[in-house]
């Protein structure tokens, strides 16, 4: 059966997006479970190595098109990741995920306000900030300070990898390059991981840990491709706005997590951000087919 082309798909651009987040977060919510097993740095180790497996399989590395210069990016980018993933899985500990994930949103966000070509293409991150600022209630009085340094530390991650991916993103295409970044990704966090998780490995915890791996980064990624080919970078990386809304309703849903009004407030703040963003954002049809496919990891560029 032949696969529909990207710009014939009956998902709106915006839905493939909403999708791969809602991914992401249920990943990171059902992740809980196992954070309680074998510790954050052992979630992360073992999510990335069966997610590492999975990429090798179906994407083998692209050794022919590597270039001794690509390297120190490869690594720095696999790194991040992973300590990235450590970090937020630690955050998640000891905090809710709607506030996890609006403390991680500042990274990109200080990317986008940082990176903005006028005035007016700050409005929307600014207001996506005031939203993560009533997500996080940070005036409260039992905030757990180290998860919200673990979320910090993520979130600085998070904009190195936004930095390091456009780099990446000009040299390959497609999947290939997650089977370069994400087994360095998995070897990072499996120096944390290993002795965290130690004695707790069994089969139904790497049966767990495979099934979250496709949630978080398998499928995302796909979808993200998918979007990709028929909305704007910009637009795109301004819709992740709502990621920190979805991670809230998540930890309700999943985690029984009960938001304050000020949360909710929040979630509408960053919503209305995130959709002006995507408004005008889809690519014209003549655009929406390049001859390579987008780099799945020039996500936010």
């Amino acid at each position: 059966m032949t696969a529909l082309p990207a710009s014939r798909l009956p998902v709106p651009p915006w839905g493939l997006a909403v999708a791969a987040m809602l991914s992401v977060q249920l990943g990171s919510a059902l992740s809980v479970g196992l954070i309680s097993t074998v510790g954050p740095a052992g979630t992360a180790w073992l999510r990335l190595s069966m997610g590492a497996l999975i990429f090798l399989v179906i994407a083998r590395p692209p050794l022919r098109s590597l270039r001794r210069s690509d390297l120190p990016a490869l690594l720095g980018l696999g790194v991040a990741t992973g300590l990235m993933t450590i970090m937020f899985l630690a955050a998640l500990e000891r905090i809710p995920l709607g506030t996890a994930v609006a403390i991680e949103f500042l990274g990109p966000l200080t990317v986008a306000a940082v990176r903005g070509r006028s005035r007016a293409a700050l409005v929307w991150p600014v207001l996506a900030l005031v939203g993560v600022v009533l997500l996080t209630e940070p005036w409260g009085g039992t905030v757990d300070l180290l998860g919200v340094g673990f979320a910090g530390l993520a979130a600085l991650g998070w904009a190195v990898y936004i930095l390091l991916t456009q780099r990446v993103g000009d040299r390959f295409t497609g999947i290939g390059a997650l089977s370069f970044t994400i087994p360095v990704a998995a070897a990072t966090a499996a120096i944390v991981g290993i002795p965290q998780a130690l004695g707790h490995v069994t089969l139904e915890v790497v049966i767990a840990a495979a099934g979250l791996a496709l949630l978080l980064p398998v499928l995302p990624f796909a979808l993200e491709m998918l979007a990709l080919r028929r909305m704007t970078h910009t637009a795109f990386g301004t819709l992740m706005a709502i990621e920190p809304a979805i991670g809230l309703v998540l930890g309700l849903l999943v985690l029984s997590q009960t938001p304050s009004l000020l949360q909710l407030a929040g979630i509408l703040t960053v919503v209305l951000a995130g959709a002006a963003a995507q408004r005008g954002g889809q690519r014209r049809t003549e655009a929406a087919a390049p001859a390579a496919p987008p780099s799945d990891l020039d996500l936010l560029g």
